[in-house]
C-alpha cells in the first residue's frame, strides 16, 4: 500500500526526471546557443553571398553571444552545402545560407536528395540583390531601345553574356528573350571575371550581371548600365532606368538570400536566431558594408520566406521549361 504523503515527492522527482532527459525543454531553449553555430555557405569565398554571410554572421554572433562559423562549400546550385543541411541535426548548431539558386535547383535538377520546400525551416531573408543591363563602355548602344531595335532588325546576331547555365543571371537572359520576344545567343561563360572581359572586349553585346560587384567597374567607364532589373531605380543608379521604364514589361528579376534549419528545428531556436538575423541586419556597420555592394537588406518571417521560396520554384520553374534548358 503506497504511501500518500509520499506521493508529492515522487511526483516532483518524476517531474524533474523528464525535464532532465527532454531534449528541448523550456530551460534548454532559454540557454541556446551554448557551443559555436556552422553557417554553411553553398559558394565559394570572396562572392557577394560569402560576403553578405560573413558580415551578418559577424554580428548575430555579438548577439548571441557565440561564434557563427562560416563554412564555405561550393558546387551546382547550392546542392553539396543544402544536402549537408538537410542531414543535420536539427538542433540550430548548424544552418545554412538559402539562396535563389535553391528554388532554380528544385526545377533545374532531376534528382536531389533533399525537398527544398519540406527539408528545411526557413527562418529570415537577408537580402536582395538587383541585376542590370550591361554594355562595354565603348559599345555602340546607348539605351536598352537601341539594343532591342538591334536584335529586333537582325535576328539571331545580337550576343548576350551570362555566367553558367540555370544561375539568376542566366535565367534573367532567358526571361528577358522572353518578355521581349526577341532572338538572341545567350552565352554562358564560367564566372564574372570571364563575362566582364569579353564584355569589355566587344566580344559579347550585352551582358547580365548582379549590380554591385560591376559598380567599381561603371566608376571606371569600362562598362555602362542600360538598365536595372529592379522595380524602382536605384540610389546608386538614378539615372539608370529599370528595364520596365524601358519598355520590357513585366520584367522585374533580383537574386536573394536567407537563413534557414534543418526541419524539425524548435520554434524557439527558430525565433532566437531569426531575432538575431533581424539585429544584424539593422546594424550600422553591416547596413554600411553591405549596402556599398548593392544588396538591399531585408529581413522576413519565416513564413514570409517560405512564400517567397514557392513563388521563386514556380517562377524560375516555369521559365527553365519555356526555354528548354534540360535538367541535369
Amino acid at each position: 500500500m503506497s504511501d500518500p504523503e509520499a506521493e508529492p515527492s515522487r511526483r516532483v522527482c518524476l517531474r524533474a526526471t523528464a525535464l532532465l532527459f527532454a531534449p528541448w525543454s523550456v530551460a534548454a531553449q532559454g540557454r541556446y546557443p551554448l557551443r559555436p553555430i556552422t553557417l554553411i555557405v553553398p559558394f565559394a569565398p570572396g562572392g557577394i553571398a560569402d560576403i553578405t554571410a560573413r558580415a551578418v554572421a559577424e554580428a548575430m554572433g555579438v548577439s548571441l553571444q557565440q561564434t557563427l562559423i562560416v563554412d564555405n562549400r561550393p558546387s551546382a546550385g547550392g546542392i553539396v552545402g543544402s544536402a549537408a543541411v538537410a542531414q543535420a541535426a536539427p538542433d540550430g548548431y548548424t544552418l545554412l545560407l538559402m539562396s535563389n539558386a535553391n528554388a532554380v535547383s528544385a526545377s533545374l535538377f532531376s534528382k536531389l536528395s533533399f525537398d527544398v520546400t519540406r527539408d528545411f525551416a526557413p527562418v529570415t531573408t537577408l537580402g536582395h540583390f538587383d541585376l542590370a543591363l550591361f554594355v562595354g563602355g565603348e559599345s555602340r548602344f546607348r539605351s536598352l531601345a537601341d539594343v532591342l531595335g538591334h536584335a529586333r532588325a537582325k535576328p539571331g546576331k545580337l550576343t548576350v553574356g551570362t555566367i553558367a547555365v540555370g544561375s539568376t543571371q542566366n535565367l534573367a537572359a532567358e526571361l528577358f528573350k522572353i518578355r521581349t520576344g526577341i532572338d538572341a545567343l545567350i552565352v554562358p561563360y564560367k564566372g564574372t571575371p570571364a563575362v566582364l572581359t569579353v564584355l569589355r572586349s566587344g566580344e559579347i553585346d550585352l551582358a547580365f550581371e548582379i549590380l554591385g560587384p560591376m559598380l567599381p567597374q561603371i566608376g571606371a567607364g569600362v562598362v555602362r548600365a542600360l538598365a536595372v532589373t529592379s522595380e524602382h531605380r536605384l540610389a546608386a543608379l538614378p539615372a539608370v532606368p529599370t528595364a520596365q521604364e524601358a519598355g520590357v514589361s513585366d520584367y522585374v528579376v533580383s537574386s536573394w538570400n536567407a537563413l534557414a534549419a534543418p526541419k524539425g528545428t524548435p520554434a524557439a531556436v527558430i525565433e532566437t536566431l531569426r531575432q538575431a538575423a533581424a539585429k544584424a541586419l539593422a546594424s550600422g556597420p553591416v547596413r554600411e558594408r553591405l549596402g556599398g555592394l548593392g544588396v538591399r537588406l531585408q529581413a522576413s518571417t519565416p513564413g514570409q520566406l517560405q512564400s517567397l521560396l514557392v513563388s521563386e520554384i514556380k517562377r524560375w520553374g516555369d521559365v527553365i521549361r519555356a526555354a528548354r534548358i534540360p535538367t541535369q
